[in-house]
C-alpha cells in the first residue's frame, strides 16, 4: 500500500533468477594467453621445490601476476631431493603427490587413474584461485604443448618438432563423473573442446591412457606424465618425448620440463586457452508508479514547516515530480539497496511508471 513516498511490493514483483556466465581468465581479461615467463627468483627459492610460477609477463614488471602454478608429483618421491638422506623416498615431489591425492581422490590409498591407465607419477597445473571465480569453463581448454628438441619426434612420424594439443572431453562425454573436488573429466588429444579421434576414438593414447585429468570446480588440471613421454612417432603413442625423469634423491627439474613443453610452444604461436565461469544469483524487482502516487516530493522544502502547505502554487492543480532514484526497504524501514536512474523520469497523474531493479550476487 502506498504510504507516501514508500510502497509495499507485492509477491509477483519479486522473481528470482540464477544465470551461468562465462568470462575471461588471465590477467588483462585475455581469452588467450600468448606469453609466459618464470621467476628464477621463486625457482630457486624453498618454495620452487614443490612448485612454480607463471607469469604472463616478466616476472620484475610492475604488471606481472602469477596466472598458474606447475607441480611435479611422484609417489615414489623420485625426481627431487630427500628432506633427509636416511629417509629415502620422502622428498617434495612425494609431498605433491600426497597433496594431490587428498584434493582429487580424498584418500591416500587410492591411485590417479587417466582413462584407463594407472600411474604414479604426473604434472599438475593449479590455475591461481581468484582467476576462475566459480570454476573452469567446460569444453573451452585449449593447451599446447612443444615435443623436445633433440630428443623426441621431429614430426608426426619421426622427429622433435611435434606439438601436441590437449582439451577436455566434457562435450563428448556421457555424463558427469563427481570426485572429492567435484566433477572429473579427462584430458584428451583436441582444442577448444573439439576431440582428436587419429590416434584414438575417444581421444586418448593408444596406450597409455587419457592424457590427464580436468577437474573444472578446484581450477586443477592434471597431466599424465606417462603420455608425454612417449618416445615413439606421434602416430604411434601420441607421445612429446618429454622426458620426465625419476632418479631417486636427485632434482631432475621435471617441473622446468613441462613449462619449457608449454611456453615454446605458446611463443611459436600457440595458446594456453582457459575461461573462468560463475553462478550468478539475480533478484529482480519490480518498481511500480500508479498514475496516483508519488506525484508529490518527500523534500522538506516543498511544504511549509510551520503550517505544512505546499509552497509553490504549479504544484496544487497539476503537480509533477522527477523520478531520479529507487530506494529498497526492508520491514524495519532500513535503506538496503538504492538504484539509479540513467535520467530523470517525469512523474504526474496522467503517467504510470516501471522500473525493473535486478540485485546480482
Amino acid at each position: 500500500m502506498a504510504n507516501g513516498a514508500f510502497t509495499e511490493f507485492a509477491n509477483s514483483d519479486i522473481i528470482n533468477s540464477v544465470d551461468s556466465q562465462t568470462g575471461t581468465l588471465w590477467s588483462g581479461n585475455q581469452p588467450r594467453l600468448t606469453e609466459m615467463y618464470t621467476s628464477s627468483v621463486q625457482s630457486s627459492s624453498n618454495s620452487g621445490q614443490y612448485y612454480i610460477h607463471v607469469y604472463q609477463t616478466a616476472s620484475t614488471d610492475s604488471t606481472a601476476a602469477v596466472q598458474f602454478d606447475i607441480a611435479y608429483a611422484d609417489e615414489q618421491g623420485s625426481g627431487s631431493l630427500d628432506y633427509n638422506a636416511l629417509v629415502t623416498g620422502k622428498s617434495p615431489s612425494s609431498t605433491i603427490f600426497g597433496q594431490y591425492q587428498n584434493i582429487a581422490l580424498g584418500d591416500d590409498t587410492d591411485p590417479f587413474i587417466f582413462g584407463n591407465y594407472s600411474s604414479s607419477y604426473f604434472y599438475a597445473i593449479a590455475i591461481e584461485r581468484a582467476r576462475y571465480k566459480e570454476s573452469l569453463a567446460l569444453g573451452v581448454m585449449s593447451l599446447s604443448l612443444s615435443g623436445s628438441s633433440g630428443t623426441g619426434p621431429a614430426s608426426p612420424t619421426a622427429g622433435g618438432g611435434e606439438t601436441l594439443h590437449l582439451t577436455d572431453n566434457s562435450r563428448i562425454s556421457t555424463g558427469n563423473v563427481f570426485g572429492n573436488a567435484g566433477r572429473v573429466y579427462q584430458v584428451v588429444s583436441g582444442s577448444e573442446g573439439a576431440v582428436y579421434t587419429g590416434l584414438n576414438s575417444n581421444g586418448f593414447t593408444p596406450d597409455s591412457g587419457s592424457y590427464g585429468l580436468f577437474l573444472p570446480d578446484v581450477g586443477i588440471v592434471l597431466l599424465n606424465a606417462a603420455a608425454l613421454d612417449g618416445d615413439q612417432p606421434f602416430a604411434t603413442d601420441g607421445g612429446i618425448s618429454l622426458g620426465t625423469l625419476r632418479n631417486p634423491n636427485q632434482n631432475d627439474n621435471n617441473m622446468s620440463r613441462l613449462n619449457g613443453a608449454i611456453s615454446q610452444s605458446v611463443f611459436s604461436g600457440n595458446f594456453f586457452r582457459l575461461n573462468s565461469q560463475e553462478t550468478l544469483a539475480s533478484d529482480f524487482y519490480f518498481v511500480r508508479a500508479q498514475n496516483s502516487e508519488f506525484n508529490y516530493s518527500s523534500n522538506p522544502s516543498f511544504v511549509s514547516g510551520s503550517t505544512g502547505q505546499v509552497l509553490w502554487n504549479t504544484m496544487y492543480n497539476n503537480p509533477q515530480t522527477f523520478i531520479t532514484t529507487v530506494g529498497l526497504y526492508n520491514d524495519s524501514n532500513e535503506l538496503c539497496a538504492v538504484a539509479k536512474l540513467s535520467r530523470p523520469l517525469v512523474k504526474d497523474f496522467t503517467k504510470e511508471l516501471l522500473v525493473r531493479v535486478k540485485l546480482d550476487y
